[in-house]
């Protein structure tokens, strides 16, 4: 909506790794180089943790790029699986044939992989295993990994491993049940925050890559706000300065100041949880942002100067029944009106797969949850369908962000069939987690057509097959 009002070639602040985003700065560039020189030493694991929202996936994501060209990478995004499904996951990326009865075992499936790995290594290549959230694989799993790391030739690894995970990954190693894992990691890398002054120079570097060629456009009192109040979290930063951005563009400013800030600060602390007490003209406030940015962007919709802009892959905004007639925004001095529809969070730019976090606490479902009324049917599926067997695990997260899966589902509905869309919670080493699966196939090879033919925004969180009977182990 805001593109081209700053000049800019694309949106600057979405939340998707995207390599040529990369902010090298804060010591990012030194880590990344530390990373290709570990993996490409003949030694253990390597191990990346760092709180959620400092750019863990954007870092494996541009390592991926970065590694010499004898390193082959395979990048796993989702870590709910088991020992036998990783084996799977790992053998059909290195091509093997789809193990079928007997052969589906963990011990065959670990020799077919071993043997492919070893191929690999004749032809004068080395496979790098990239597991993204290893802080919420099982502890089975994770031994997995152990043992894969110990297949080698006489003098090399066949296979090198980086797990990127949250600080409870650290937590989990440190337990006595997995110091053999955490003994074979022979580097620690952490990912920090950016400090204060340090986020400055990333907002003009994500203008900067999205084309924006002008005087500096965040003001230091706007800058020192979203320092402040995203903790120095690239995500957050994010989406304060995305938010704040579109504040700007709404009163037709162009720059933007501490009023934008303070007004995405608020539609965000708005959008994350219960006002507190006392907070009324805060929440007028919002309203009457959003009442602007409404008819701001109704006024843009009549002109014809600014061309369309193509959405990214995202969960769709709600869309209003007629346009808002432009006219003054509300006086926050007065009570505030009821909620409108639209905030300024459905008026930004789109986001792929980055839907608002939910407010409930984990564990916490209540009777109109559309997430338990989909999670009660789902458990009546996995309970009756046969054992042998698949389906398709899309993708997982936290069970505390059922705001992020009811919205990649309600995404998912538009491109494939809604009544074989199902979800399933599970309590990982790292906390509960909910999972998004879909199909119900008779054999793997059905199941695995069924995979290659997904959407590529489904395609690119690396979806697995699985077997049903794998839902009811305890």
């Amino acid at each position: 909506m805001y593109l081209e009002h700053f000049g800019l070639r694309e949106a600057p602040f979405r939340i998707t790794p995207h390599a040529d985003f990369f902010f090298g700065g804060a010591n990012r560039s030194a880590l990344l180089d530390a990373l290709v020189y570990a993996l490409g030493r003949e030694e253990g694991l390597v191990k990346v943790s760092g709180e959620v929202g400092t750019g863990k996936t954007m870092l494996a994501r541009v390592l991926i790029a970065r590694l010499p060209a004898h390193l082959r990478a395979i990048y796993l995004a989702d870590p709910l699986m088991n020992r036998g499904e990783l084996l799977a996951v790992l053998a059909d990326e290195l091509g093997c044939p789809p193990a079928t009865g007997s052969d589906g075992s963990a011990h065959r499936l670990l020799r077919t992989v071993q043997e492919a790995l070893v191929a690999e290594f004749a032809a004068g290549r080395q496979v790098v295993l990239l597991i993204d959230e290893a802080h919420a694989m099982p502890a089975d799993t994770l031994e997995q990994i152990r043992l894969l790391s110990n297949l080698e030739s006489e003098r090399h690894k066949l296979i090198k491993i980086a797990l990127f995970g949250q600080p409870e990954l650290d937590d989990m190693l440190a337990r006595a049940d997995m110091r053999q894992l955490k003994d074979r990691i022979t580097q620690h890398f952490r990912l920090d925050p950016l400090l204060p002054a340090d986020v400055s120079t990333y907002l003009d570097f994500r203008l900067r890559a999205a084309g924006y060629r002008g005087p500096p456009l965040f003001e230091a009192p706007a800058t020192a706000r979203i320092a402040r109040e995203s903790g120095g979290l690239t995500r957050r930063i994010n989406v304060l300065a995305d938010k704040a951005l579109l504040s700007a563009y709404a009163r037709g400013a162009h720059s933007v100041g501490d009023s934008d800030a303070m007004r995405a600060v608020v539609d965000t602390q708005v959008r994350s949880g219960p006002a507190p007490r006392g907070a009324a003209g805060r929440i007028a406030l919002t309203f009457a942002v959003a009442a602007a940015l409404v008819a701001g962007g109704f006024l843009l919709g009549r002109g014809s100067a600014a061309p369309p802009v193509t959405p990214a892959p995202s969960a769709p905004s709600p869309t209003p029944s007629s346009p808002p007639a432009a006219g003054p925004a509300p006086d926050p001095t007065q009570a505030p009106a009821p909620p409108p529809t639209i905030t300024t969070a459905t008026l930004s730019e789109p986001r792929h797969a980055e839907p608002t976090t939910d407010a409930r606490p984990a564990g916490q479902v209540t009777t109109d949850d559309p997430l338990q009324a989909l999670l009660a049917t789902s458990r009546q599926w996995s309970g009756s369908a046969p054992g042998e067997h698949w389906f398709i695990q899309l993708m997982s997260a936290p069970a505390a962000q059922g705001g992020y899966v009811h919205n990649y589902l309600q995404r998912a509905r538009r491109s494939l069939d809604p009544e074989q869309l199902r979800i399933y919670r599970t309590d990982a080493a790292g906390g509960p987690q909910i999972a998004v699966i879909y199909g119900d196939f008779p054999d793997q090879r059905s199941a695995l057509q069924s995979l290659a033919g997904l959407p590529d925004w489904i395609a690119a969180s690396r979806p697995l097959p699985r077997q049903v009977r794998s839902l009811r182990q305890p």
